[in-house]
């Protein structure tokens, strides 16, 4: 029986880890279940699905994602100060903490406190993978066509 390649109306499951320029690992699933997720989604990025696609049950693969393809450029305008009095005033604010923000559309916007003081915090919107050439390293393990109802 002919193995079905990753592809439009295929759920796949796989094996993968996320590595920056310097090798080292923000996430995988390597030691623990792996993924499954239907092609086309939306829970990866189209430079990740672009990477899959073709690629064959107990395929092992290694991957790099430029950052135009994958998270974006760092953008410095995504830096922003703000007040510190319009936070809550018992919110122990130190670099590091990553708060939640509504954007206009109330859309749950992150970001991370890079700098804080008595009178101001600032806070970098940027994706913490922003910047980054992405290392992707996948094993497949099933792909099966997708069932939609």
């Amino acid at each position: 029986m002919e193995l079905l390649p990753v592809g439009p109306d295929t759920k796949i499951t796989l094996y993968f880890s996320l590595s920056l320029e310097d090798k080292s690992v923000v996430d995988s699933n390597f030691d623990a279940e792996p993924a499954t997720f239907i092609f086309g989604d939306g829970n990866l990025l189209p430079a990740f699905e672009a990477a899959l696609t073709g690629l064959k049950p107990g395929a092992e693969e290694t991957f790099n994602i430029q950052p135009e393809q994958g998270f974006g450029q760092h953008n410095p305008s995504n830096i922003q100060s703000f007040s510190r009095k319009e936070f809550d005033e018992g919110l122990d604010i130190e670099p590091g903490l990553m708060l939640s923000f509504a954007d206009a559309s109330q859309a749950e916007l992150p970001g991370v406190v890079v700098e804080a003081d008595e009178e101001t915090v600032t806070i970098d919107f940027n994706h913490p993978l922003a910047g980054h050439t992405i290392g992707f390293k996948v094993k497949i393990i099933s792909v099966v066509p997708a069932v939609t109802h």
